[in-house]
């Protein structure tokens, strides 16, 4: 095993760096044989059936290929739990973790009814379940596929969810009561901003989750503004993640539809970030 190791680190070394390649090597090798970082390296005497040396053949092809490999193994962490990806939904983010922290710091009420639109993986609403004492969260997303992969992770990770299909732009569910919390990461790359992307992200993360066009970034914004204006209660609290970019339109867009105390907050890499808002 030691030797096919470091003969894959070194087929990825030119593409991902010897620190990066040995990462994703322990990281499929825990994922497929259940071998800890700590166990790998003293088990030199492991070795792989043939089947297995295919397994661990194709998967490093498709890592030469640029494939995430979170998309490889079908799951990433997140907040200390295993969320389940595929090629329907985008891959948690560390600045996802950092909204999640940033409402959790802020919502400190029991029974918080909160809505979580865009769902995807159901990372958000999954992880303010698990963080928000007694919270009732209900997350819509207009993928079929995404929502199906999002109540399996619901169930993976023991948490109660209410997912619904909804199209945030033209929506038809009547929710018959007024949320305390909204919250979304919805798309906002700009399609000029495709060039900076990485090759990992363009080829395989879904583009209707990554991009709006340039002749109106706040699409998704204005549209759950406007489905606040009738679902959010007066004094509640909208949470975005955003592009860098638009944090000064973001915050002018808030403010001008009467939402007061509009934060604009950096993320680790001390980036415009996230927004907070509270509905007048």
């Amino acid at each position: 095993m030691s030797d096919l190791k470091r003969s894959y680190i070194s087929e990825l070394a030119s593409i991902y760096g010897e620190s990066e390649s040995k990462q994703q090597l322990n990281m499929l090798i825990d994922y497929f044989f259940g071998l800890s970082r700590s166990e790998q390296a003293v088990r030199y005497d492991f070795r792989l059936s043939e089947s297995e040396m295919l397994r661990m053949h194709e998967a490093v092809k498709d890592l030469k290929r640029n494939k995430p490999i979170q998309y490889i193994i079908g799951e990433a962490e997140f907040l200390d739990m295993r969320i389940k990806v595929n090629d329907n939904v985008l891959i948690p983010r560390p600045e996802t973790e950092e909204l999640i922290e940033l409402i959790a710091k802020g919502e400190i009420g029991p029974n918080l009814n909160i809505l979580d639109i865009g769902t995807g993986s159901g990372c958000i609403a999954l992880a303010l379940a698990k963080n928000l004492d007694n919270a009732r969260v209900s997350a819509l997303d207009i993928s079929k596929n995404a929502l199906k992969l999002a109540d399996e992770n619901a169930r993976i990770n023991k948490l109660e969810i209410n997912f619904v299909s909804d199209d945030i732009h033209n929506p038809a569910i009547d929710w018959g009561h007024e949320f305390d919390v909204i919250v979304s990461n919805p798309p906002y790359i700009r399609r000029s901003e495709e060039g900076l992307m990485k090759a990992n992200v363009l080829e395989y993360e879904p583009h209707i989750a990554l991009f709006v066009e340039d002749g109106d970034p706040l699409l998704f914004y204005k549209a759950i503004v406007g489905f606040a204006a009738v679902n959010l209660k007066p004094g509640g609290r909208l949470y975005f993640e955003i592009n860098e970019a638009l944090a000064t339109d973001v915050k002018i867009m808030l403010e001008e539809n009467s939402y007061n105390n509009v934060g604009v907050h950096k993320d680790i890499n001390g980036k415009d970030r996230m927004v907070s808002a509270l509905k007048a």
